[in-house]
């Protein structure tokens, strides 16, 4: 998201005030500079076809991100006159930090003021082996129909809990995809938040049953059914294949490059991704949906009250900021201010005379050179 905490100016009411990230001093980017064109010159020499374009415009893009020699736009306070000099980010939904950091709460903001009902709500997490985060990787239209399955049986199961008929009741859920482990290997895991009860009703009326927790014998129960119906799923579609008993994968795309980036990273070594999925009656056209969810109805404020009839606004960085970290980015940080956007600056000879002065630096940080193919090929 672009910030940092440090203390405020003396008299300002913040405990702390903004100041831009240095993208350039983190380890990862430091890995990224020196290591990126190696790497791709590794890849194109192991596999004979280099990596696809868009995975290349991802790692460029992290590079350029947040970095004051690539652009940035000027802010000045309208009463004292301070400027502050905030860097373009790149806007990606891969592994940059900080901007996977705003979009996550800014999610968060809309799931929590707009979405998900005032009632208790309980996280199912579910993960895969090895071979089937390979598989989903490779085909992230497979999802869609995993996801059926898994909130299939949730749903019936805290149906019965509530001793109620299917044909009665559902409850609702919102799946947060994640691609990722903590090592930032590939780990693709799903995170279920599941209404933890169901609704009952119809028309614009809805009754919420909460259910009875499940017992440890009734989530490996659960577990058992999700396992068969996904095994039964992918063999009859040709990614599983089963003889004398046993399972195992097709070997369907062999020859794409990324197949043994993607194994490579299953044992720890690097991928990222971010994806939202809403089930039963929270999904958005759910008959019940417009009955539960809080909406802005219930979250007005003066903005909201004057696009009340506009399409849902994205949420600013700055006010993101604001919420997030209690930090305050519309207003100068020494007199309280209103900071104003005076310019974007982009060309790089008005970037140069403007960081110069500044003791800032002027020219991005260079990457370095891929090493002799030699060093590689012996490794």
């Amino acid at each position: 998201m672009g910030r940092a905490l440090q203390p405020a100016p003396a008299g300002h009411p913040a405990a702390f005030c903004y100041e831009r990230r240095r993208p350039e001093e983190t380890t990862l980017y430091l890995v990224v500079q020196e290591q990126l064109e190696t790497f791709l010159a590794q890849v194109e020499a192991k596999t004979g076809s280099g990596l696809p374009e868009f995975v290349k415009d991802e790692f460029d893009a992290f590079l350029e991100c947040g970095i004051l020699a690539h652009g940035f736009v000027r802010l000045r306070c309208a009463e004292c006159a301070h400027e502050k000099l905030v860097a373009f980010s790149c806007k990606r939904r891969g592994f940059c930090p900080s901007c996977g950091a705003r979009r996550m709460a800014e999610s968060a903001a809309h799931l929590v003021d707009q979405v998900i009902p005032r009632v208790p709500v309980r996280q199912w997490v579910l993960s895969f082996p090895i071979g089937l985060r390979i598989l989903f990787a490779a085909h992230p239209e497979l999802l869609a129909p995993v996801l059926q399955i898994i909130h299939r049986v949730i749903a019936r199961f805290l149906i019965k809990q509530a001793g109620l008929k299917r044909c009665a009741a559902d409850t609702g859920a919102i799946t947060l995809i994640q691609r990722f482990g903590s090592a930032a290997n590939l780990n693709i895991h799903l995170h279920c938040l599941v209404l933890d009860g169901v609704y009952r009703g119809t028309g614009d009326e809805a009754l919420f049953q909460e259910a009875r927790a499940p017992s440890r014998a009734e989530l490996e129960g659960l577990l058992e059914k999700i396992i068969a119906r996904l095994m039964k799923m992918l063999t009859r579609l040709g990614y599983l294949v089963e003889e004398q008993g046993v399972s195992y994968l097709a070997d369907l795309d062999a020859d794409n490059p990324l197949r043994s980036l993607q194994a490579a990273s299953c044992t720890y070594r690097i991928a990222l991704g971010h994806l939202i999925r809403f089930h039963g009656v929270l999904a958005p056209n759910a008959r019940l949906r417009a009955a539960i969810v809080p909406g802005p109805a219930e979250n007005k404020s003066e903005h909201a009250a004057e696009h009340a009839h506009d399409a849902p606004a994205r949420t600013s960085w700055a006010r993101l900021l604001k919420r997030v970290f209690a930090i305050d980015v519309e207003h100068c940080p020494y007199c309280g201010g209103d900071l104003k956007i005076i310019s974007a600056i982009e060309e790089p000879a008005v970037i140069v005379r403007i960081l110069t002065p500044l003791g800032l630096p002027a020219r991005a940080p260079p990457r370095s050179p891929a090493r002799p193919l030699a060093l590689f090929q012996a490794a």
